[in-house]
């Protein structure tokens, strides 16, 4: 029994690296930081959408860490090229910080050409403006 226990817990080491390099393989990521203060963005809900026809459809949401990331916003489906956005959720948020903001909603749009490839979407926001780009 004694011996069983011990390569059951050998075999576990070897596979709990490989479920966590496993976990950091989302094909996209999302960073929200607050240009005034420099501080990230808690809290802020994020939907991915894909582009199907004239519409969207919803195929994820989760909210900012304490970082103000999500690092794995792609749901647990086969990734695939196309046109997606995403929709940060700021209003609320600002409204939380008790400030509003010209902004309640900021939609990106961006298209994935490459499933092999990792795709960030960081965004540099202000409560009248924003930035943002194709991070790493």
């Amino acid at each position: 029994m004694k011996k069983y226990l011990i390569a059951a817990a050998l075999a576990a080491s070897f596979c709990v690296p490989s479920m966590v390099m496993a976990a950091g393989k989302n094909l996209l990521s999302v960073h929200i930081l607050d240009q005034q203060t420099g501080k990230p963005a808690p809290g802020v809900v994020v939907t991915l959408e894909q582009k199907q026809g004239e519409g969207w459809k919803k195929l994820n949401s989760a909210k900012t860490d304490n970082d103000g990331r999500i690092k794995g916003l792609w749901p647990e489906q086969p990734e695939t090229t196309g046109d997606f956005r995403v929709v940060f959720k700021t209003g609320d948020w600002f409204a939380s910080q008790n400030v509003g903001t010209f902004f309640p909603e900021i939609p990106v749009e961006f298209h994935i050409s490459n499933t092999d490839e990792h795709y960030h979407v960081p965004l540099l926001l202000s409560q009248y403006g924003y930035s943002t780009y194709r991070g790493s």
